[in-house]
């Protein structure tokens, strides 16, 4: 019953009502990015646990240092920038109870974007990497659409066809059905 948060964006007593209910331990709050609805939470979360907070990578330090800016720009309640007690990088391990969370950097929504793969239960979270049937934004400020395009070419799409993956929005999908039947990343599409 050892867990952890990733992404924690918001709804931050809803949050800890949860995991103090089923009586799980958090260790740690995982980022897989910088931008506001992934990481609102975090300090809030990290200080009631007294847990650390791990990621994204350090190319995501400026969407962090840019908080109060991104809380003003759309409409969420005031967050102040932080610095995780760790950065992450390409081909890092996070340690979470038994798990073991293999780390991705995935730039491209933003330059510090990651990916977690447990390979034991066959599950990726990516954030806003990819979605069923879609890929993450690449307007904001350092996004890259053929960077991102190609990290999920190169490490989303080479792990197992069977591996779900949790996207930060959206319904649960498959590796295998990504690369089957996306349009971005599938050749259906330009």
């Amino acid at each position: 019953m050892k867990g952890a948060f990733v992404d924690p964006g918001g709804d931050i007593e809803t949050l800890i009502n949860v995991a103090d209910d089923n009586k799980v331990h958090i260790e740690k709050i995982i980022l897989t990015h910088g931008h506001l609805d992934h990481v609102g939470g975090s300090v809030e979360i990290a200080t009631h646990y007294n847990v650390p907070i791990i990621g994204p990578h350090q190319a995501d330090k400026f969407w962090l240092d840019a908080l109060t800016q991104q809380s003003q720009m759309f409409g969420f309640p005031p967050a102040a920038p932080f610095a995780p007690n760790e950065w992450l990088n390409d081909n890092d391990t996070i340690a979470l109870g038994t798990l073991t969370l293999d780390v991705l950097h995935c730039p491209g929504h933003t330059p510090g974007h990651v990916a977690l793969v447990e390979r034991v239960s066959n599950k990726v979270i990516v954030g806003d990497i990819i979605f069923a049937g879609s890929i993450g934004r690449t307007d904001f400020p350092q996004g890259n659409q053929q960077q991102l395009i190609n990290a999920i070419k190169e490490k989303i799409l080479s792990l197992p066809d069977d591996m779900t993956i949790y996207p930060g929005h959206g319904p649960t999908t498959t590796v295998g059905a990504e690369r089957a039947t996306n349009p971005y990343v599938s050749g259906q599409w330009g």
